[in-house]
């Protein structure tokens, strides 16, 4: 039996992984568990019906990502009934965002497909013993964490108010939002995942769960039909190939965008001296930023072949060109890796949430067709079944007998936070806790001026981007969690101080 090390974004999912360790599972077996308990523990921040990515690159073999992305959804559904259902609403949560709620906001589900793929190809322990720890979590009750707390605060109504069962338990008898820390009991979900355990994901996409989710879509409006929940499928992809230093990283490929512009930085930044960072180093961190999160706004949001554009990219930034130009926004992640040499990278996510809980699921289901900043094709996003744009980039990273496996949440900060993380463990050699803790930069693109962000102790450059420093630390900046293992070393793992996370070692 081999032994793990975890980085995922609570404790109680760390515990998870250890659980399913103790019962000899192995880096698979323990991500899947812990991402499963994080996606249903985490409201408002994530949820099953959403998206997923997950990296695998096992000992002497080749990596895989699964693709487990939400899709288009509308199979048999005639064009008058595309683009119906969705409510717009604002909330004042990251500074003011608009999305799309409701029935029409919802796209095909594809996570719970992704896992089972998973862990059918690589895993060792059982389905039900990686189901047992959600589902003892969501039938005694957990925590409701602070990162959700604070997300809710601005959500809590507006979307979240959409179901009886989902608003009952986040908000007290008089309508105000639980404490952090309270205990949250949320009606039917135990018995949902506890069915799933028993019979499968086909529940979800072919059985009765599969067909409450499609018809409460339909009666409101939505597009989600039977249809696209029985024909959806997990798909094995080749994850796109980065080196930096002496290190290979695989990390999630086209169609998502996560991936392609995180290689692209990484290119444009491998070769950075000294190995420390200067005013020097980071004016160049911030023009690799500054262009790949350019060309992906420019060129791979709206490409109607994201693959060509994001080889496009990469090229640019192997051959040096990239740069040429400038010289003159819910996420949970769980790492995992193990002594046989596998590691194992998930994230996933469910978008703002639709508000949306189909009735006896205990589901909330997501509004990715809604993340107008992210998908901005809008309701009608494109031919049906084809997947929805994704800045996740669950990655795994080998050199000369060590294996790392990493990943953020964070929006589009997914790609910035992982590119500072990488140079500064894999490039200038910083113990793994201080290279996820360093203060960070990012550009942001989102809005109508480009501005640069940071972290305070940055000695930075001089720019003409208007810049925002942060008083302290903060979850703006993403989560990284990473999780080593070295043939001389052994095992380590580390979470982000800009979040709540968890870590766990469990050695036989």
């Amino acid at each position: 039996m081999a032994n793990v090390a975890v980085a995922t974004t609570s404790q109680l999912a760390a515990e998870a992984a250890r659980e399913v360790a103790a019962a000899g599972g192995n880096a698979v077996d323990c991500a899947l568990s812990a991402a499963l308990l994080t996606m249903n523990t985490e409201p408002g921040v994530c949820a099953l019906a959403g998206s997923a990515f997950i990296t695998v690159w096992p000992e002497s073999r080749d990596p895989v990502t699964i693709d487990g992305n939400v899709a288009v959804p509308g199979a048999g559904l005639a064009a008058a009934e595309h683009g119906r259902g969705a409510v717009n609403v604002s909330i004042n949560y990251g500074g003011g965002i608009e999305t799309l709620i409701g029935p029409g906001s919802v796209s095909i589900p594809g996570s719970l497909a992704a896992i089972e793929y998973a862990w059918k190809k690589y895993g060792a322990a059982s389905w039900e013993s990686i189901f047992a720890p959600v589902i003892r979590a969501t039938r005694e009750g957990f925590a409701l964490s602070a990162a959700c707390h604070y997300y809710l605060g601005y959500s809590g109504n507006c979307i979240f108010g959409r179901s009886d069962d989902g608003y009952s338990a986040l908000h007290h008898a008089d309508g105000s939002l639980r404490d952090a820390g309270s205990t949250i009991l949320i009606p039917h979900l135990a018995d949902s995942l506890e069915a799933i355990s028993k019979e499968g994901a086909r529940l979800f996409y072919e059985g009765e769960l599969g067909a409450r989710i499609s018809d409460h879509c339909r009666a409101g409006g939505g597009m989600l039909t039977r249809e696209d929940l029985a024909t959806y499928r997990a798909i094995e992809r080749q994850p796109l190939l980065a080196t930096i230093g002496d290190w290979s990283i695989a990390t999630n490929p086209a169609p998502a965008v996560g991936g392609a512009v995180l290689s692209a930085m990484l290119m444009s930044c491998s070769e950075l001296q000294p190995h420390v960072w200067t005013r020097t180093t980071l004016e160049r961190l911030i023009q690799t930023q500054r262009a790949c999160l350019d060309f992906r706004v420019q060129r791979l949001d709206l490409a109607e072949d994201v693959g060509a554009e994001a080889g496009r990219l990469i090229e640019l930034a192997r051959s040096g060109q990239l740069l040429s130009r400038w010289t003159s926004a819910s996420t949970v992640h769980t790492s995992v890796v193990d002594s046989s040499g596998t590691g194992c990278a998930i994230t996933a996510s469910s978008g703002y949430g639709s508000g949306e809980m189909p009735l006896g699921t205990g589901l909330w289901l997501n509004n990715c067709l809604g993340e107008i900043e992210l998908n901005r094709r809008g309701l009608d996003a494109g031919p049906i079944g084809s997947r929805l744009p994704s800045n996740m980039a669950p990655s795994v990273a080998r050199s000369n007998g060590s294996v790392l496996a990493v990943g953020s949440p964070g929006a589009d900060r997914i790609t910035t936070a992982l590119q500072q993380f990488l140079i500064n463990y894999l490039l200038f050699d910083m113990p793994l806790e201080d290279a996820i803790a360093h203060p960070r930069i990012h550009v942001d693109t989102s809005g109508g001026t480009v501005k640069l962000m940071a972290e305070p102790g940055l000695d930075l450059p001089d720019t003409d981007l208007p810049v925002t420093v942060f008083r302290d630390l903060t979850m703006y900046f993403g989560g990284v969690g990473a999780a080593v293992y070295d043939k001389v070393s052994g095992l380590a793992s580390a979470a982000d101080p800009r979040r709540e996370g968890g870590t766990c070692i469990y050695e036989h």
